[in-house]
């Protein structure tokens, strides 16, 4: 693996003093590529991402999809994902979990937004059927459905992903006590809502610190510099530029 892959972190074990920060392109290359798209997904990859995001529906027969709304528009039709099967929504080139796997392979870490609870079990069972369930981050608001999942999902990482503004300050260290004691894996921000304080506090609780909507360099940046772990944006290009800037500034 390359200078930027990302070394999976298990509770309990020590963090390495060389941090190694996750680049999770977000919904592929979508700067570049239509979103959630195998090309988009492709394409992150062969710019140098070491992570990918998406989100994920259960099709009408069952099928983890990667798509981030419960309908599609394509001109005049609207389509909802639940009542479509994965076959029909392939020729709106919504890709099934499974053909992500088949066509990329496993030598990256995933984080997929649960845009159902229902989906979150199908999806790690795909993981794992592609044996890449450590690599898995699922991410959902919702922190009693995480919580309630921590024994069946063991295999997988659990992120809690409450929205802009989603942890308020005063409430910040309670919250990563609760995490902790839920067996959560990560914290998935956005990048305004962390501070240096914030991340050191985390990562006390040994929870790691995933912050999203970083576009500009200079968000990337700051969030790399207060110590996050994973950081999503939609340029990818970029993203991997401030993770080497960052990199070479913590080396000297």
């Amino acid at each position: 693996m390359g200078p930027l892959s990302a070394v999976s972190t298990h509770r309990g074990e020590k963090r390495q003093h060389q941090r190694v920060v996750i680049a999770f392109a977000h919904r592929g290359a979508r700067s570049e590529r239509p979103e959630n798209t195998l090309a988009a997904f492709r394409r992150a990859l062969e710019l140098g991402a070491n992570g990918l995001e998406s989100d994920a529906w259960l099709s009408a027969d069952g099928e983890v999809v990667l798509v981030h709304d419960a309908s599609i528009r394509r001109g005049l039709r609207k389509i909802r994902v639940a009542e479509t099967t994965a076959a029909e929504l392939a020729q709106f080139d919504v890709p099934r979990l499974a053909d992500l796997y088949a066509e990329c392979g496993t030598d990256f870490e995933l984080s997929i937004d649960a845009k159902e609870d229902r989906v979150i079990g199908p999806m790690a069972d795909v993981a794992r059927a592609a044996r890449a369930p450590a690599r898995l981050w699922i991410c959902s608001p919702d922190l009693e459905a995480l919580r309630t999942r921590r024994l069946e999902l063991a295999d997988v990482k659990l992120v809690h992903s409450p929205g802009y503004g989603g942890v308020t300050p005063a409430a910040f260290e309670r919250h990563s006590a609760d995490l902790a004691a839920a067996g959560i894996d990560a914290l998935n921000l956005h990048h305004s809502d962390w501070t240096l304080g914030t991340v050191t506090l985390v990562h006390r609780f040994d929870v790691s610190a995933l912050a999203w909507d970083a576009q500009e360099m200079r968000h990337l940046l700051r969030a790399l510099r207060f110590g996050v772990d994973g950081v999503f944006s939609d340029r990818v290009d970029r993203m991997l530029a401030a993770v080497g800037e960052w990199t070479a500034d913590d080396a000297s």
